[in-house]
């Protein structure tokens, strides 16, 4: 089983860029923890990362016949784009999406996703500690 996690803007700068919201972990640290987890499971994955929308589009659509799931770490492309909605859709496979933070505690422009009607599920609030709940979710739901 191949998993696909991807990123989305500004999570380059995890660790420097407002550390009280997001923490001081890197999305190298991250990658780090997402291996760890993958092995743990036995599944192989690919992480990616881009501050542009259509690359993130593409990688999703990539992402066919190449991955069996998705967790998406949007950004704020989830409280705007109907383009990653809609490729969330067309490609037909499972989406976790994931927040470092909890968007329901902060400013009320990130209470709404456009992209959570598509996915299986949302993980939130929980920081970098998300992306190995996100990767064992995802992985049950594939395996049920």
């Amino acid at each position: 089983m191949h998993l696909l996690v991807l990123n989305g803007p500004n999570l380059n700068l995890l660790g420097t860029r407002e550390p009280a919201i997001y923490g001081h972990e890197t999305l190298a640290d991250v990658e780090a923890a997402c291996m760890a987890t993958a092995a743990k499971l036995g599944v192989s994955i690919t992480f990616a990362q881009s501050n542009h929308e259509g690359a993130l589009v593409d990688a999703l659509h990539e992402a066919r016949g190449k991955s069996a799931g998705v967790v998406l770490n949007a950004g704020a492309y989830t409280h705007t784009s109907v383009a990653l909605r809609d490729a969330i859709g067309a490609t037909s496979l499972p989406v976790i999406e994931l927040h470092l933070s909890n968007t329901h505690a902060r400013e009320s422009f990130r209470h709404v996703s456009l992209i959570a009607p598509v996915c299986v599920g949302v993980i939130q609030g929980f920081g970098t500690a998300g992306y190995p709940l996100a990767l064992q979710a995802l992985h049950g739901h594939l395996s049920r």
